[in-house]
Formats: C-alpha cells, sequence, structure tokens
C-alpha cells in the first residue's frame, strides 16, 4: 500500500511539475494560509483461499495561526476485509476524528521540515463479530514538505512516538493501552498538500 501512495505522489509530482514550468514562483507558507493535504490507501493480500483488503483515506485541512504554526482538523475512515474461501472472516470499519497542531521550521521556503503532534479519537466496528470498540491516539511524527509549484506540495512524515487506547463496549471490558517510540521506515506517510 505505501508503494501505492508514493507512486501517486510522484505522479502528481511529475504533473505539477510540468505545469509549474510556466510559474516563476515557487510556493511556501505564510501566516494566514489554508492548506488542505491527506492520503488515500487500498491494499490487498492473497494467501491460498485467504484473501484481505483494506481501503482508507484521511483528508486534514490546516491554517496558519502565525509564521511557523499551523492548527487544524482531520478526519478518516479505514474499512478491513478478510474471508477464506468465500466464508467471511472479518468486515470491520473504523471512523477517526481529531485535531493536530504543525511546527515548521522554514515555512515560506520551497523545502521545509516540521514537526506535528496530532489527537484522534476513534470508534470501530467488527459487523461480523458484532463488537464495537472506541480509542484515543496520541502521536509525534517529524516530516519534510516540497513545494512543487506555487499551490502544490508533497509531503512525508514517519511516525515516531505514539500512545493509543482502545476499549471494547461492552460492560466490564478492559482497555488495551499501547506505547510506540521508535523509527520505522517501512511506515511513512506520504501525502499530497494545496495550498489556497
Amino acid at each position: 500500500m505505501k508503494k501505492l501512495l508514493f507512486t501517486a505522489a510522484i505522479a502528481v509530482l511529475g504533473f505539477t511539475s510540468v505545469n509549474a514550468q510556466e510559474e516563476t514562483t515557487v510556493g511556501g507558507f505564510e501566516k494566514g494560509d489554508v492548506f488542505v493535504s491527506g492520503s488515500v490507501g487500498f491494499g490487498t493480500e492473497n494467501t491460498g483461499d485467504l484473501d484481505s483488503n483494506v481501503f482508507n483515506i484521511a483528508p486534514k485541512v490546516g491554517y496558519f495561526v502565525s509564521e511557523n504554526i499551523a492548527a487544524g482538523l482531520k478526519v478518516g475512515y479505514t474499512s478491513f476485509s478478510s474471508d477464506n474461501d468465500g466464508t467471511d472472516l472479518v468486515d470491520a470499519n473504523e471512523f477517526a476524528v481529531g485535531a493536530f497542531g504543525r511546527y515548521y521550521f522554514s515555512p515560506a521556503n520551497q523545502f521545509s521540515l516540521f514537526t506535528e503532534l496530532g489527537v484522534d479519537y476513534t470508534s470501530g466496528e467488527d459487523k461480523l463479530a458484532d463488537a464495537k470498540y472506541d480509542g484515543f491516539d496520541v502521536a509525534f511524527a517529524p516530516g519534510i514538505s516540497y513545494f512543487v509549484s506555487k499551490n502544490f506540495a508533497i509531503e512525508a512524515s514517519v511516525g515516531v512516538l505514539g500512545y493509543s487506547t482502545t476499549k471494547p463496549d461492552f460492560s466490564g471490558a478492559e482497555s488495551t493501552d499501547s506505547f510506540n517510540i521508535g523509527l520505522d521506515l517501512s511506515d511513512i506517510n506520504f501525502g499530497v498538500v494545496y495550498k489556497f
């Protein structure tokens, strides 16, 4: 799935580079700018008679409250299904809503490093197991942003520090708490940004 997102980012980069050749100004951010970004992904895996599919979409919108700081809102949806020789094993989905804050080290430049802190509320359901859960996530990630034209940028981030808690939605259920720290290069997230 990461390869699919990377390929999409490269395609957008190529398209916008062709359009950007006529422009003399390459973008950057400044106070008052509004931007939208996000990611879309689809993956499938087959092992013998076992088939699994996952789809996710996660748009976000941000606003520069100062020269270096942006704040925004995000939503997300993930769907996961799995079947073995036509017999459904899993049919689950998850919704997320959250807020994020970013600090850009050189936002007015074509290339900038940033750090992002995000907080999400999640709610999910496995329809076949008739199981529901709610959760809460906090994550910190560094990233890079590169403008390919006045309004379009590509970005990449990698998760480094995170905490999550989930609890099934039934009486007497125990919560599951997770704390993660580390640099996993297989968990790099690519996205496209449009600045208004």
